[in-house]
């Protein structure tokens, strides 16, 4: 009680039948019916409760699923070739052609990859 206001069950509206004949279908509330304090938790509105798979197994299907993915990234990483062919080099790394001493050099012969 809290100064006299009835306060019903906490029970959240999702748990309540949808197919019954509510005066609010989408809130599922009757007229007059009183408000749980803790309206803002318990309304329809209100982060859904997964009831539908227990936190162990949905922990299970979790791992089930990034255990799957790197396993399937390992299966391409062995079967992708490597880089077909070696980066081109050019004699001197086109030191003029691309504006002088100052500017980046492309590749040159014996340089490291």
């Amino acid at each position: 009680m809290n100064g006299g206001y009835v306060n019903p069950p906490a029970i959240k509206r999702q748990h309540r039948d949808p197919h019954a004949d509510w005066w609010d279908k989408q809130e599922r509330r009757n007229f007059g019916e009183p408000v749980h304090e803790d309206n803002d938790r318990l309304a329809m509105f209100s982060p859904y409760e997964y009831t539908h798979a227990p936190p162990g197994r949905a922990a299970l299907h979790l791992g089930v699923f990034v255990a799957s993915v790197f396993a399937l990234a390992g299966a391409i990483g062995l079967v992708y070739p490597d880089r077909p062919s070696a980066p081109r080099e050019f004699p001197g790394g086109l030191e003029e052609e691309l504006g002088g001493p100052l500017t980046v050099r492309a590749r040159k012969a014996g340089d490291e990859y």
